[in-house]
């Protein structure tokens, strides 16, 4: 080499090549399945949220409305259920008897005496209300299901459960919980991804920075809310789905399966029930008479029951539906600690035939129990449910916040685009595999999802193709991914 010669050019790095599979393609799906669920879900998730808000302080509600109907005139010493049921029947006046009774809880407290009334709707009582000193009639008024909601409670009730819309709403109320805490979930993962990747803006994901503007700023809500209320939505998501049509029935056929469904008190006084282990009645016959329906039973069957297992103020207690049946007196008391016990008893010769104690419920019955009463705000009382008033909204603005974001990142015209496709087609066979079996498996569990999933799916893939179609041949592979 000469001193004129020049040293070759160093060549410069050429930039790594990752294996086929290795580039990220997990995140990237996440944030797709997020963009999209929310943006098709969104206003079912919106509606749920805004009427679960309601819903969650509803018990309060009810007992600010009716306050004269719940409580008595005084806190005197009440006389016998008997009594209070005749001034009950004769309000009434038409000699009916009555299918429930609910006794003063407390001191304060009314007499709740429940009728059948053919006028009301299905699984819907005339409920009298009784002061127990002075057995003064003090409402009636319709009592809905076996939570006995009354008439603005149930309104609320119904509102969040299907929107006044009968099957068609609960399908919207099935979609909404569904949906919930997949998206919270995704929404999470892409949290964690955020946060682990961040280096100086970690305190931002958890509150929102207020220096940062625009789509910055929307983006900062976004994620700080999401990050305080996800446990509490995936908690009201699989907790609604327990209540819900389609998959409620196979969380109910789970539980069965496993040995941990809610145990069922037996009421029938036939040869098979009369052998169980609290009888003593051997061969009664199915067609005996069970005691009368008349008022002073009422007062009987509720002491044996509180010699048994019966111990709260909260108690109902049902006479025989038909002959061969037992009167029934069970614990209503849905507040922590719960108490839920139940007894049958025979009322033509006052024993018991069965029991059912809350501290012999399987351990998934027990949480189903406690997770049913904490998503309807009876566990805690009112802490309990403003907790879930709060959650309700939080979840709302959530979905605000993302339409938001959505609109503020659209171009001058159009819409904001979706976060790019293609994100499957670079997973590796075993990505694409577990992809596969879980998104069968949810869409089996929860078929509301399996439909709308599905939906999306063959919905991007005509979108894919008609942008393949329309974009020019040298960018296709660009609108491909």
């Amino acid at each position: 080499m000469t001193a004129t010669d020049s040293p070759p050019a160093a060549a410069a790095p050429s930039p790594a090549v990752r294996p086929p599979g290795s580039a990220g393609w997990f995140t990237p799906l996440l944030r797709r399945l997020h963009f999209f669920a929310g943006l098709l879900v969104g206003p079912f998730i919106l509606v749920a949220a805004v009427s679960g808000a309601l819903y969650a302080v509803a018990p309060t509600l009810q007992k600010v409305m009716y306050a004269h109907e719940l409580t008595a005139a005084s806190d005197a010493p009440g006389v016998s259920l008997a009594a209070q049921i005749e001034a009950a029947r004769a309000h009434l006046g038409d000699g009916s008897t009555p299918v429930a009774v609910r006794p003063a809880p407390e001191a304060g407290a009314t007499t709740r005496v429940m009728f059948a009334d053919e006028t009301l709707p299905e699984s819907t009582t005339r409920a009298i209300f009784v002061d127990p000193a002075t057995t003064e009639i003090r409402g009636d008024l319709p009592a809905y299901g076996t939570s006995g909601a009354l008439p603005l409670r149930h309104w609320i009730s119904d509102l969040h459960r299907s929107l006044h819309l009968g099957d068609a709403g609960r399908w919207y109320s099935e979609l909404a919980a569904s949906w919930l805490g997949i998206v919270a979930l995704a929404g999470l993962g892409l949290w964690i991804g955020r946060f682990v990747r961040s280096r100086r803006g970690r305190r931002d994901l958890v509150r929102p920075n207020r220096r940062h503007t625009g789509y910055r700023r929307l983006s900062g809500w976004h994620s700080a809310v999401g990050i305080w209320v996800v446990l509490g939505a995936v908690f009201l998501s699989a907790t609604g789905i327990t209540w819900s049509t389609f998959a409620g029935a196979h969380v109910s056929d789970l539980r069965a399966a496993v040995g941990e469904g809610t145990p069922t008190l037996t009421t029938s006084l036939d040869g098979a029930a009369a052998g169980g282990e609290h009888a003593g009645h051997a061969g009664h016959s199915a067609a005996a008479a069970t005691g009368p329906a008349d008022s002073a039973t009422f007062d009987a069957v509720l002491a044996i029951a509180q010699r048994i297992n019966v111990d709260s103020g909260d108690v109902e207690i049902k006479p025989p539906a038909a002959a061969g049946k037992a009167w029934v007196v069970q614990e209503i008391h849905r507040s922590f600690p719960t108490e839920v016990d139940a007894v049958a008893i025979d009322g033509s010769r006052m024993q018991v035939t069965d029991r059912v104690d809350f501290a012999d419920y399987p351990l998934l019955a027990k949480l189903s129990r406690w997770g049913i009463d904490l998503h309807s705000g009876t566990m805690f009382g009112l802490a309990n449910q403003l907790v879930l008033f709060a959650l309700a909204l939080g979840i709302a603005a959530l979905v605000v916040l993302g339409y938001a974001m959505w609109w503020r990142r659209r171009p001058t015209r159009g819409l904001a685009a979706a976060p790019a496709r293609g994100a499957l087609g670079r997973a590796p066979w075993w990505g694409i595999a577990a992809v596969l079996v879980v998104a069968i498996a949810i869409g089996l569990f929860l078929p509301l999802v399996g439909y709308t999933l599905a939906a999306f799916v063959v919905i991007d893939v005509l979108v894919g193709w008609r942008a393949r179609r329309a974009a020019p041949s040298g960018t296709r592979g660009t609108a491909a991914r």
